[in-house]
This record gives structure tokens, sequence and C-alpha cells, in this order.
């Protein structure tokens, strides 16, 4: 039976590198304090006039190179992204025009942090039942440009950032490629880490008193998010090996979703491994949602930490809450 094989990946990132000192300029925080709960020393965020399609549609032209394929034998384009250029409609379809791939399908998830892999768990479907043979996968998210940079939103400004990361999947009759997915979601806690507006939950969808009371910047239940995140990781990491019948000595790497350097942390402690085994590069990303795993993977790639025939495991949690794991040889 086809499987998905990542046949070639590539991330993108902006120029601009912003510093913990440099946010000291605009609100009450120290690079100690930043570091301490959250490991972070610097993020990317983009330039004006640059958006999330420019960075999804960079990575995925490296990631198209490194596969070493023809743009046209694409069949689907998925992005997992929550800040689209617009509000309708997605990235994907700038993506596909960018890339001059002929008519072909194409479209968004929206997963918040966990969009990549649920991204992907599509896409190897597609191919485990033959309809596709190559799918473009991205998650990219420009989140800097809807910050509110002040002491009021400190909490979540200086965590979150901006990139894009994109595999390409190939079909494959051999042991390499997705091994299986596994994704969740529990709405209950939608409304600990969400952004209320614009949403048809207001009517009219944007006003100057929800512009006013701050309705339109993300919101975030920092004790809520830590407390789930540390139990659903090692839950979804398990499900995976269970489901391969694995055990931890089998991986080369786990790769989870850039949250907190805290979370990855707990998660390395609970799985009994060092932080050797579980990729982390929050220190100089910052957390970049749907794209934090796919820039993540590339790196660790790129550094060695996994080869040909090495297994590794993505997991990932966010908002929704949603997460999700996948086990890969690669």
């Amino acid at each position: 039976m086809n499987r998905a094989k990542i046949q070639g990946i590539g991330y993108s990132v902006p120029d601009r590198i912003v510093t913990n000192s440099e946010l000291e300029k605009y609100m009450d925080t120290s690079d100690e304090w930043i570091q301490s709960r959250s490991g972070i020393k610097e993020r990317r965020w983009v330039s004006p006039g640059l958006g999330t399609s420019d960075l999804a549609i960079d990575a995925s032209k490296k990631a198209i190179q490194m596969a070493d394929i023809d743009p046209q034998t694409i069949d689907l384009i998925i992005v997992g992204s929550l800040t689209s250029d617009y509000f309708f409609p997605g990235v994907s379809a700038q993506v596909q025009d960018a890339l001059g791939i002929s008519p072909i399908g194409a479209f968004d998830v929206k997963a918040a942090c966990s969009a990549f892999i649920y991204s992907l768990s599509i896409g190897d479907q597609f191919i485990r039942t033959e309809q596709y043979k190559t799918i473009l996968v991205v998650g990219a998210e420009v989140q800097s440009t809807a910050l509110d940079i002040s002491d009021e939103g400190r909490n979540i400004s200086v965590l979150f950032a901006d990139g894009a990361g994109a595999a390409v999947l190939q079909a494959t009759d051999s042991d390499k490629g997705i091994l299986s997915t596994h994704l969740h979601s529990d709405g209950k806690y939608l409304k600990d880490l969400w952004c209320e507006a614009p949403g048809t939950s207001n009517n009219p969808r944007l006003t100057k008193e929800i512009l006013d009371q701050g309705k339109h910047l993300p919101y975030m239940n920092g004790r809520q998010v830590f407390k789930n995140a540390v139990k659903r990781f090692p839950e979804a990491i398990n499900e995976a090996l269970d489901a391969n019948k694995l055990s931890i000595e089998d991986i080369a790497q786990i790769i989870p979703h850039q949250a907190n350097h805290r979370i990855s942390e707990a998660v390395a402690k609970r799985m009994g491994v060092g932080m050797d085994k579980v990729f982390s590069n929050i220190k100089h990303y910052g957390n970049t949602t749907a794209a934090s795993i796919p820039i993540a993977m590339c790196e660790a790639r790129n550094k060695g930490l996994f080869s040909s025939d090495d297994i590794i495991i993505l997991a990932a949690f966010g908002a929704g809450f949603t997460w999700a794991s996948t086990a890969i040889r690669w």
C-alpha cells in the first residue's frame, strides 16, 4: 500500500531579528524575564509589506528544489495557517498561483499550532487512497502584525513570531515515509487560547468598540495552556509509539511544536529522555505557530540529528485545544 514520503523540505523566516533587548524599549520586560519563562532570546518579525504568502511561497520553492521535482507534478496544495494575507481566500491559492502550477486543488487548514501535522495527515490519507501522488504541505504564519506591543500585551507579544516551512509528499511503496498520524481536539478550552474577532459571533464583525476592547488581539491563559500541553504532548508521542510498536529508544528525534522551552523540557522529563533527543530552536525563532514544526524539522535535519532510515516523531499542541503527532521513517 502507498504511503506518503517526505521528498523535500524547506523553510523561510524574515530577515528582521527582534531581540529581547529590543522589546525592552516597548514594554516593561527584560531579557532575563523572557528567557526564564519561555527560553526565547530572539525571534523573526516581518518588515512592512511582507505577508504570510511571501514566506509560504519561499519555503515551498526550497522544498520543491530539494525534492527535485517539476512544480507542475504537484497534485494538491495544503497550507496550515491562522494568518492568511486576507480574511479570505486562504494562502494556498496564492502559493498555487506564484508557483505557476496549473489549476489544482488548494485549501487551508485552520488548526493553529497543530495545523502542520493535521495537514500532513490529510496529505497522507489522499496518497494512501491513491487520489494524489504529489502533495505540497505548508505551515506559515505572520503573527507579529497582530500583537499588542505594550505592557498590557507582553505575556503574548514576547512569544509569537513569523515564519514558514514546507514539505513535498510523494507516494512510495517502500517502508519509508509517514507511518501514522494521530489527531485530537477538545473545544471546551477554546477560549483559553483564542482571538475573538473579527468573527460572525460579533455582529457587525468589526467595530470601534471591538477594537477598543482588544477583541481582535490574541488571548492566552498561559497557566491552562501549560498544564494541558505537558499532559497532551507525551500522550500524543506515546500514541505514535504504540501504533507502530516502537519504543522511545527507536526514535532519533522528537520534534515538538516550539511553544515554550519549559514545555519541551517537561515533555523530555515525562518521556524519560534528555533534551538532546527533543529538538528545540525556540531560542532563535520564538513560537511561529503552524510554521514551527517544519522549521524545526529542517534545522534538525541540517544539523544531522536524523538521516535516512531514522524514525522521528513530530508532536504539536495548540489552540482549540488541538494536539497531534506523527511518526515518520525518513
